[in-house]
């Protein structure tokens, strides 16, 4: 941890030239003289990335439709290749993981799998502060059961309007609730939840837990197997770098292997029965289930790369790196914007952040702008969030010294008031 200290950006350069992952960041096209801190919304591609998709483009062109056996990458197996290597990222056995869909048709997958309402037991539990699409699936999946999300959704509310606390999630576990869904890390503060309490809290009242994993997959380890978790879903073109668009991924406990997905589809089917062509679904046991149309190969093929740097690097390190990054942000922040009008939102402590820091500031929106100006990324959240995640493979602490010297400067000259305090079209 940084000591209390006045830093100066020698104290950058002495933490970049320590800094064991160093090396990764020449595997990223990085544009010079730019400071990207929007990895928690679009990770940057690597060579890697680049690499493997132009693997699956040479397959394509040399073998067409034979690219699904007999290509570098056969296509066919590419999920369940993509899944196995996932896997360590959060902490799941090696048939408990499949790369498919995106987030929200996973979601809509395993609400329409593990939403089964029956007797009382009727109703979902969210949160007030997570993502608006994780909101509409579930709001989605009630009415298709015939029931009012007005009556039906229950979301646990905020004190801070930023934060959650684990005690009014659990106090609202009643007896009446059947699937529980919430997010890992709140795409708006940053917090991380404590995903092993809250999962044991529900399973002693018999309900089935699933986390959208978004923002924190590639940021931080999970145990998701270890910690009893029933499923997960999230994206892969944040952290890991998948490219936009990417490739989902979801989790579903091995407890579960086995279990009749609520969507069926193509490949759905256990491998060996998948092109005998009966219009008898024989759905594989594992969560290869839960796929449902075709691999999007094109966008799937980037993460093969990837993930390679992610073995390489390790997670357990990446996180050592992502949480003494944003410790080193909170602290320059606080020495040299103390004065500016901004509240961190982020709680403070290390086991409960994930991997972006979150401003609070009237004036976000133009302080966005200001800030692309001046080459730096930053990521906007309506009404007054300004996100900026330094990335543990590809951001180095002097980037982070940079961002904040910038923004002072914005803050002092007060340049950001030449722009409307709106948001863009894509915020």
């Amino acid at each position: 941890m940084i000591q209390r200290r006045t830093l100066t950006e020698e104290h950058a350069l002495e933490l970049d030239r320590q800094d064991s992952l160093a090396r990764f960041r020449n595997e990223f096209y990085i544009k010079n003289g730019h400071y990207y801190m929007d990895g928690n919304s679009l990770g940057l591609l690597s060579k890697r990335a680049e690499k493997s998709l132009l693997t699956s483009l040479s397959d394509w062109k040399k073998h067409g439709i034979d690219g699904w056996m007999e290509g570098q990458e056969p296509w066919f197996y590419y999920s369940e290749k993509l899944g196995e290597m996932t896997g360590p990222l959060v902490g799941a056995e090696k048939e408990e993981v499949i790369v498919t869909g995106s987030i929200t048709t996973n979601l809509h997958q395993l609400l329409a799998t593990f939403y089964k309402p029956s007797g009382k037991r009727t109703k979902i539990l969210a949160d007030e502060l997570t993502f608006p699409s994780d909101i509409y699936a579930i709001q989605s999946q009630l009415e298709l059961k015939g029931y009012s999300p007005e009556e039906h959704l229950i979301q646990v509310e905020s004190r801070d309007g930023y934060t959650l606390r684990e005690e009014d999630i659990i106090e609202n576990m009643h007896d009446n609730i059947a699937l529980i869904l919430l997010p890992s890390v709140l795409y708006r503060s940053g917090q991380l939840l404590d995903i092993k309490r809250l999962t044991a809290e529900a399973h002693k009242r018999d309900i089935i837990i699933g986390f959208d994993l978004a923002h924190s997959i590639g940021a931080l380890p999970h145990q998701l197997h270890e910690d009893g978790v029933d499923f997960a879903v999230w994206c892969n073109y944040k952290y890991l770098n998948s490219g936009p668009g990417g490739v989902g991924g979801l989790f579903v406990h091995n407890t579960h292997a086995g279990k009749k997905p609520g969507l069926s589809g193509w490949f759905s089917s256990r491998k060996d029965k998948q092109f005998d062509m009966d219009h008898t679904l024989t759905h594989d046991d594992s969560a290869g289930a839960f796929q449902i149309g075709t691999p999007h190969i094109l966008s799937s093929a980037p993460l093969l790369g990837s993930l390679e740097l992610f073995e390489e690097a390790g997670i357990k390190n990446l996180r050592k790196k992502s949480l003494s990054l944003t410790r080193f942000m909170i602290d320059l922040f606080q020495q040299e914007l103390s004065e500016h009008g901004f509240t961190i939102c982020n709680p403070l402590e290390d086991d409960r952040r994930g991997g972006h820091i979150s401003l609070k500031h009237e004036e976000a929106a133009r302080i966005c702008k200001a800030l692309k100006v001046n080459k730096v990324t930053p990521d906007f959240r309506s009404p007054n969030v300004i996100r900026l995640a330094p990335v543990a493979l590809y951001s180095s602490y002097l980037d982070v010294w940079n961002t904040i010297q910038i923004l002072k400067t914005i803050m002092e000259t007060e340049e950001y008031k030449q722009f409307e305090n709106t948001r863009n079209v894509v915020a």
